[in-house]
């Protein structure tokens, strides 16, 4: 039988080279440090990765609010536009501009020959706009209020409120019609 100094053999001798012989405490220490420095490496690693994620997340969110806002701005300008260059509107613009419809037309030929009638625009007779009328002359409203007594008498008008008044009640006027807002206002010629 063989010692156990002696050299190993079959089954043994391999799981022999498997295991070290020796003091194997030492090489140890700095295989268990190196796994400790990976994993606290890759945990930061992560921490920092999924932050940046995050981050990156609520600016997506960001610029998907402000891609909305401008589109419906886009949309309300376009609605916009589109009611602007309507047929109606265009018309309805030309003609407070004191623009007038075109009459036929006329082209040119490419040898400088007038195909088709000219005709003149003819502008339409305007609308007769409505006048006020005349109404007589009424004095100014402040002439019909009574003025107040300085002296403080209690007298406020020259003549009574009602028979047999002695002055001491206040005259009644009727309020001064307002003016008439359809009326226009009237302005001077210049003797046209």
């Amino acid at each position: 039988m063989s010692t156990a100094k002696g050299p190993l053999k079959g089954r043994a001798a391999r799981l022999g080279r498997l295991m070290p012989s020796g003091p194997s405490s030492a090489a140890r220490t700095p295989f268990v440090l190196l796994v400790f420095v990976l994993l606290g490496g890759g945990l930061i690693a992560l921490l920092l990765l999924n932050s940046a994620l995050n981050q990156g997340s609520f600016k997506l969110r960001e610029l998907k609010d402000r891609t909305t806002e401008l589109t419906d701005e886009e949309q309300a300008l376009q609605r916009d536009v589109d009611d602007y260059a309507a047929p109606d509107a265009l018309e309805r613009r030309a003609r407070e501009l004191g623009m007038v419809p075109g009459g036929s037309p006329a082209f040119l030929g490419p040898d400088g020959k007038v195909l088709g009638d000219p005709s003149v625009a003819v502008a339409p007779k305007p609308t007769p706009t409505p006048t006020p009328k005349a109404t007589p002359k009424t004095p100014p409203a402040d002439a019909q209020r009574p003025t107040a007594n300085p002296t403080g008498t209690g007298s406020t008008s020259s003549t009574p409120t009602s028979p047999g008044a002695t002055g001491t009640g206040q005259a009644r006027t009727a309020p001064a019609p307002p003016p008439s807002a359809t009326a226009p206002a009237s302005t001077p010629t210049s003797g046209r």
